[in-house]
């Protein structure tokens, strides 16, 4: 087996001789002859490529071409989300392989210096078309994402062994860590609502600062459900090939209610009207794939209960993000439409006054 490399820092780093190292087995070396490195994705917290290679010596049938992640290469943003790049790499180095959500091949996982080094290889996949948040969703990329979250969550049903799981990063315990988080989303909203400006409506704006008044006694007041939770379930970390669907970006590992994943998608991902009409049968769709994974003693409605409650996520994700991510045009964009949409959902579902009363 060739000894691979050091973790590539940038994409002029990946060669043929890194490459066949990670892939190298002992008694099948793998022999690279080209490497080709082209940046994909957005960027928002990380940069990430597709490496399309040919092969001298290929024993294992492996793949034309991969996706590789590597840290964001502006030095703020990558200090800023290493917690995200270790949580990533925890997923698929413990995770993956337990829980049943559909995600891409793992070839190779790698990390460093606290996080601040890092290189995952999956497979490519091509010609699977990532979601566009700011276009929204219709029914049939709905129901697989929804069915698709059951795997995640099933699977890690109420297993206290993932409270303690050390690749979380977005997991909130104890008073004082729920109260300091119902003070950073008030601050959050603040500069949200200041950032986005006439992006967003007087009516968002306000339900947005109602909704973090309420980010403490919502933790607080949560059922003592939970699962596994992906953190930012929504169209952009989620990748659609005809009937099927692959889930990325897992820097927001966390353990918490269930139908704060399922909320998040929904709210910010279908058109108000679009999710009134079909939100019953998505969510009921959601739950008959729970109760397939081995879920007992959960019925619909607590699963209608625990979504309603779990809409929250819409702004709290956003807003955070908003707030404290590098200033892009097309984040501000992306973040009002999930704002514009999560707010109306709130309003109709009677959120608040269900964490009031």
């Amino acid at each position: 087996m060739s000894a691979p490399t050091a973790i590539p820092r940038y994409p002029s780093d990946v060669s043929g001789s890194w490459l066949a190292g990670v892939l190298s087995r002992p008694g099948t070396p793998v022999e690279i002859e080209t490497v080709d490195v082209t940046p994909v994705g957005t960027g928002q917290t990380g940069a990430t490529y597709r490496i399309a290679a040919t092969y001298a010596t290929n024993p294992g049938d492996l793949p034309a071409s991969f996706v590789l992640k590597l840290p964001a290469g502006d030095d703020a943003v990558r200090d800023r989300v290493t917690l995200g790049y270790r949580s990533e790499c925890a997923f698929y180095q413990s995770v993956a392989e337990r829980v049943t959500i559909p995600v891409p091949q793992c070839y190779h996982v790698e990390i460093a210096d606290e996080g601040a080094n890092y290189a995952l290889l999956l497979a490519d996949q091509a010609p699977a078309v990532q979601g566009d948040q700011i276009a929204g969703c219709g029914l049939t990329q709905a129901r697989l994402a929804v069915r698709a979250l059951a795997g995640l969550h099933g699977p890690t049903w109420c297993d206290p062994n993932w409270q303690t799981f050390p690749g979380l990063a977005m997991s909130v315990v104890g008073e004082d860590a729920i109260r300091g988080l119902g003070d950073i989303s008030k601050m959050a909203a603040g500069i949200t609502i200041e950032k986005l400006g006439a992006r967003l409506s007087p009516q968002d704006s306000e339900t947005l600062l109602a909704a973090m008044d309420l980010v403490t006694p919502w933790l607080q007041g949560a059922p003592d459900r939970f699962a596994l939770l992906h953190g930012d379930y929504r169209l952009d970390n989620l990748l659609f090939d005809g009937e099927r669907v692959s889930v990325v970006d897992w820097q927001t590992l966390g353990v918490g209610l269930a139908g704060r994943d399922l909320a998040y998608f929904m709210g910010t991902s279908l058109e108000p009207d679009l999710r009134a009409e079909a939100e019953k049968d998505l969510v009921a769709d959601y739950h008959r794939a729970l109760l397939d994974t081995g879920v007992s003693g959960y019925d619909e409605a607590s699963c209608w209960q625990d979504y309603l409650l779990g809409m929250i996520q819409v702004p709290l994700i956003s807003a955070l993000g908003c707030a404290f991510a590098v200033e892009t045009e097309r984040g501000d964009d992306m973040m009002a439409a999930m704002l514009r949409r999560g707010c109306a959902a709130i309003r109709d579902l009677g959120t608040l006054e269900l964490i009031t009363s």
